[in-house]
């Protein structure tokens, strides 16, 4: 059953008899009665108590009636307490203007009227419920509006990210359209011209001699659309949470010079020079053919940026984990790009460059962070960029792969 508060009630009066007496009078179950025998103790009940009416006898030694009402006036806390007098003088006009001016909202005189003084405490009780009622109703609607307020700024907030996905998914599908489409022109073109040469018995370009040119061409190409198509299949899987991470034990410096040495002729075709500074065994466990892609990523941004300068690769221990690093000799990146960089779509662009979908590095950010480490970017405008990777030594193997 739920538990009603009590309505609560003051008397004042210098005399115990009276107030024995007017509490008599009142008999109510919901009432709780404070009792004060000056103005000075109801003073300091009313601020700590909250009163429905406060039933005031003019006559008292010290601080009669009217100079307590004042006072509740002009204090915020009980200001909006009803004040009804008790006095043998109110049926005076003058007595009662000077009751009324103090603040009192009703008189009741002596003798008091049993069924008069239940009457008019009914009434202020029933007027005090209400307020009560009322505020509770208020603060009721408050929450709710809070709630609402909430629950908008949720939906508004959702609205905005739905709307900046069907963006990016756009912007997705754009981007790897004309991207995709570039290469498959080329070769499609390619293909057309040798076709009409064949029909032609024109054979003049199918000698062993350019036959190895043609087929460099054509891998260039699928190269370029199998890394598009790669990066895309990629996206896919890490808005679906469903890019696995499958580490096992292996050293980190032997995976690094095994990517390294792939990349010997594509570098000498771009006059770059790779050189490599490995450091001493660094076993660790890790996602083996994640972490080429970053490698293979960074080496490949670096021949397509830097073309005719120096690449350094290398690999440290620092601390609890190994630090690799790529670093070229190219226009370098300007500080206000280097975070935007790792995001999706995000390139930086240099004309007469193969930029790609500007996912690669959004791609290996998240390969990276699923491994535990981090990789930024340190570079200024003008003076190449020095990519770096940190990956924790201490990584525990697992037998199943990790959702990233």
């Amino acid at each position: 059953m739920e538990h009603k508060e009590k309505i609560k009630l003051l008397l004042v009066d210098d005399i115990p008899t009276n107030l024995v007496a007017l509490e008599a009078l009142i008999e109510r179950d919901d009432a709780e009665i404070y009792k004060a025998n000056s103005g000075v103790e109801a003073l300091e009940m009313l601020l700590h108590h909250e009163f429905a009416l406060a039933i005031v006898d003019v006559h008292m030694p010290g601080m009669d009636g009217f100079e307590l009402a004042e006072l509740m006036r002009c204090t915020e806390r009980t200001k909006q307490v009803p004040i009804v007098f008790v006095s043998a003088g109110g049926q005076d006009l003058n007595y009662a203007f000077k009751g009324y001016e103090s603040g009192a909202v009703d008189f009741l005189p002596k003798p008091l009227d049993t069924q008069a003084v239940r009457t008019k405490v009914n009434v202020f009780f029933e007027l005090y419920q209400q307020k009560r009622t009322l505020k509770q109703q208020l603060q009721a609607l408050e929450k709710i509006r809070l709630e609402q307020e909430s629950l908008l700024a949720e939906l508004q907030k959702t609205q905005a990210e739905l709307h900046a996905a069907i963006r990016m998914r756009d912007d997705f599908l754009s981007i790897a359209a004309h991207e995709l489409r570039t290469p498959l022109s080329v070769l499609r073109l390619q293909l057309q011209i040798r076709q009409k040469q064949l029909e032609k018995g024109d054979l003049s370009r199918f000698t062993p001699d350019r036959l190895p040119k043609l087929f460099e061409q054509d891998d260039r190409l699928v190269t370029i659309l199998f890394r598009q198509i790669n990066e895309m299949v990629d996206i896919a899987r890490i808005r679906a949470g469903t890019l696995y991470l499958e580490p096992s034990e292996f050293e980190l410096g032997e995976m690094v010079r095994e990517v390294a040495n792939q990349f010997g002729e594509q570098m000498a075709s771009v006059g770059c020079s790779l050189h490599l500074d490995i450091a001493a065994t660094l076993l660790g466990c890790w996602d083996r053919f994640r972490l080429e892609q970053v490698l293979i990523n960074l080496l490949t941004n670096a021949m397509r940026y830097a073309p005719g300068t120096p690449i350094h690769l290398s690999l440290s221990r620092a601390g609890q984990r190994a630090r690799l690093s790529v670093r070229d000799g190219g226009p370098g990146i300007a500080p206000e790009y280097h975070e935007r960089i790792f995001q999706q779509f995000e390139r930086a662009a240099l004309p007469n460059r193969d930029n790609g979908l500007g996912l690669g590095l959004y791609i290996a950010r998240e390969i990276v962070e699923g491994h535990g480490g981090r990789i930024w970017v340190e570079s200024s405008q003008g003076q190449g960029a020095n990519f770096v990777i940190e990956l924790p030594l201490d990584l525990a193997c697992v037998k199943n792969g990790t959702d990233r």
